[in-house]
């Protein structure tokens, strides 16, 4: 099993910057059989340029849950799944920061979709979400939103498990 994130945060810097929304897709290995989705209160601004790529603004996430607010539910749906996200670091770096603000030790096992996608789909000139998306035709509906980039993953994870699964998941 597998649950297929994406987050969107206030900048770059897992240690200085916060989550602003997640989405999380479970994942059976054939189709996705549950989703959940926040928007996240990250307790500061979000800088500008920040909300001019997602649309997230300080508005939107003012009355939205606190990490630690949620963070039993993200436990729970991630819990004896491993962790899958385009440029899975990123993702997963900024969980468990949130973790550790916590108190908490946050580990799953990780698949990181743009290594899988070098394997699978050799010879492209980037393999960032929008580009390889591009190149595969997959459509991104609600870029640069967790649940829009999160079901654009779960599509190119599916095609990736298509070409041969064992040789790419086992040598992740």
């Amino acid at each position: 099993m597998y649950a297929i994130i994406d987050i969107e945060t206030t900048g770059g810097n897992p240690r200085r910057d916060k989550i602003t929304e997640i989405a999380v897709f479970v994942h059976n290995g054939k189709q996705v059989i549950d989703k959940y989705q926040s928007l996240v209160n990250p307790e500061r601004k979000i800088p500008p340029f920040i909300t001019q790529m997602t649309g997230i603004s300080d508005e939107m996430v003012r009355y939205a849950p606190k990490f630690y607010e949620i963070a039993r539910d993200i436990v729970e749906i991630t819990e004896n799944k491993i962790f899958v996200a385009h440029n899975v670091n990123f993702d997963y770096s900024f969980i468990a920061q949130e973790y550790r603000r916590l108190g908490y030790e946050y580990n799953r096992e990780k698949i990181c979709t743009v290594k899988l996608s070098r394997k699978a789909f050799p010879g492209f000139k980037s393999y960032s979400l929008g580009k390889i998306c591009d190149s595969l035709n997959i459509r991104i509906n609600d870029r640069h939103r967790a649940a829009g980039d999160c079901e654009a993953t779960v599509k190119l994870f599916e095609m990736i498990l298509q070409t041969n699964s064992n040789i790419y998941l086992k040598s992740c």
